[in-house]
C-alpha cells in the first residue's frame, strides 16, 4: 500500500512500514513542513495513498467535503513501539479492503 505520513506521526512508523514494503511519503520530505492540512490531504489523494496522521479533528472534518483514498488516524500511545504495534494489528486485520476508502483508528 501506498502511505502518506502527515508531520505529526513519528518517524519510526514510516521506517517500519517500509520495512514491510509499503511505500510511504512523509509530509516534510516532499512538501513544505508548513503545508496545512487541505493540500496535504489532496496531495495524499492525488498519489493514491493512504493518509496517517494523529489530527483527528482537522482530517476527520476535511473527510467529509474532501476526496480521499483512506485515513489512519494514529490514537497516541506511551510508546512509540505502542503506535507501531496498533497500525500493524489494523493492517493485518482490515487488509487493504479494510483501510481503502475506509476512516480506521489505530
Amino acid at each position: 500500500m501506498k502511505f502518506f505520513l502527515d508531520h505529526d506521526v513519528p518517524a519510526e512508523l514510516g521506517r517500519m512500514l517500509r520495512l514491510k514494503g509499503h511505500e510511504v511519503q512523509i509530509l516534510h520530505e516532499v512538501l513544505p513542513q508548513t503545508t496545512d492540512d487541505l493540500p496535504a490531504l489532496r496531495h495524499a489523494a492525488g498519489n493514491g495513498m493512504v493518509v496517517v496522521t494523529c489530527n483527528r479533528r482537522d482530517f476527520l472534518h476535511l473527510a467529509q467535503t474532501e476526496p480521499h483514498v483512506g485515513m489512519i488516524i494514529l490514537v497516541r500511545r506511551k510508546s512509540r513501539l505502542a503506535e507501531c504495534a496498533a497500525v500493524l494489528r489494523l493492517l493485518d486485520k482490515a487488509g487493504e479492503s479494510g483501510i481503502r476508502n475506509n476512516i480506521n483508528f489505530a
